[in-house]
């Protein structure tokens, strides 16, 4: 049931697993303030056009947004408990529903995978991989599962275990450009979830750092997911948020 995560060790011996032959920097940009939805999207859209006609780098931007629900391509409107809750936008991202808000942090992540390698597969495993390294970080154990994308955290007490997904995955790729990304929760308000069927799953919940007992600032969060993107992706420039 589990599927293998990134070795920190062994992935990382000959250089970072899903980086560029070049060895080009990514951008590294960080928005103070939320950023309303469709600004970033057109945002990310008109960067990841620039990526691939050669006119701009790759970008890495993290953000948050106000509290909003975003509907995957494989979304069902059956999983849109309550569509009054927070504004509701088309993705066109993979995957279903999920949740953006205060507390989150959201990566876009515009890489050129004609630079790095054409595999979709080995790219979604690579966002995943540099989530569960970043979770290390703060010494939790993050977890594939065979046919959930996603990060997700197993947890225990007395007489009882469950899985909660502690960060979501969904990308889209036009010109072997990709865009939309992660998102992982560091602080967020879970009662926010309860809006939505999370990524179309029922059986089981979703968590954060801090809902983990871990007082992980956003600073922190982002600089453990900075350290892990390198050894992962490789290396990164600071640069000017797109807006």
């Amino acid at each position: 049931m589990l599927a293998q995560p990134l070795s920190s060790d062994s992935a990382h011996a000959n250089g970072p697993i899903f980086g560029r032959a070049d060895a080009v920097p990514a951008g590294w940009a960080v928005s103070t303030a939320p950023v309303p939805y469709p600004e970033a999207v057109a945002a990310m859209e008109a960067r990841a056009a620039a990526i691939a006609e050669g006119r701009a780098g790759e970008l890495v931007w993290l953000l948050e947004h106000p509290p909003l629900y975003t509907a995957g391509v494989s979304a069902k409107p059956a999983d849109l408990v309550d569509p009054d809750r927070f504004p509701v936008f088309e993705s066109g991202r993979g995957g279903q529903f999920t949740y953006h808000g205060p507390g989150q942090r959201v990566a876009y992540v515009m890489l050129d995978l004609t630079r790095r390698a054409r595999d979709v597969r080995a790219f979604v495993a690579a966002l995943e991989g540099w989530v569960i390294e970043a979770l290390a970080t703060f010494n939790v154990v993050g977890e594939l599962r065979d046919g959930r994308v996603g990060v997700w955290v197993e947890r225990k007490g007395p007489g009882w275990s469950r899985e909660d997904k502690i960060a979501a995955v969904g990308v889209k790729l036009r010109r072997w450009v990709s865009f939309h990304g992660i998102s992982f929760n560091v602080e967020p308000d879970l009662d926010h979830f309860g809006g939505i069927v999370p990524c179309g799953v029922t059986e089981h919940g979703v968590t954060s750092l801090v809902d983990l007992g871990l007082p992980v600032t956003m600073d922190e969060a982002d600089a453990a997911l900075k350290a892990s993107f390198r050894r992962v992706f490789g290396e990164v420039a600071e640069t000017a948020p797109p807006i």
